[in-house]
């Protein structure tokens, strides 16, 4: 079994906007993340006046967890920096109850689909409990250092 530092050691993130806790696994097509849904807790500035976080923070969850992916696997390949990985958008992105509860423990799981030098999708789900809270396709791009400096 391999130990994973916490996320912000693979996302190019700095708190409050890191909202993962634990990497749980990490393997060639997928990854696996949680968070727990508290105040206090890294989303806690994102939680409404119930406690609740907002659905719509599913994308950047999911998207967040693919960011441990690449970030693991640059590691694993000798690279010292976390790359910098841009959500080109999602596709049927659901959470039908409209927020996770407060108190839940979120697990985030990514799947590859298809990946180029540049281009990657994945399929992403947040369970709790072993049911489907969200779920859905993002796609995203990783820029090169050129790229980065024309944009930046």
């Amino acid at each position: 079994m391999t130990d994973f530092l916490a996320p912000q050691h693979y996302l190019p993130h700095e708190a409050p906007m890191c909202l993962l806790e634990s990497v749980v696994a990490v393997e060639q097509e997928s990854a696996h993340c949680r968070v727990t849904v508290r105040n206090p807790g890294v989303l806690a500035p994102f939680l409404d006046a119930e406690g609740n976080l907002p659905g719509w923070f599913a994308i950047e969850l999911i998207a967040q967890t693919v960011g441990v992916w690449s970030g693991w696997h640059a590691k694993k390949n000798g690279e010292e920096e976390s790359l910098v990985g841009m959500l080109l958008g999602g596709r049927g992105i659901r959470c039908p109850a409209g927020i996770f509860p407060q108190g839940t423990l979120l697990e985030c799981h990514v799947t590859l689909l298809m990946r180029d030098e540049k281009i990657g999708s994945f399929e992403g789900q947040i369970l709790a409990d072993g049911n489907v809270l969200a779920s859905g396709r993002v796609n995203t791009y990783q820029p090169d250092n050129n790229e980065l400096k024309q944009l930046f």
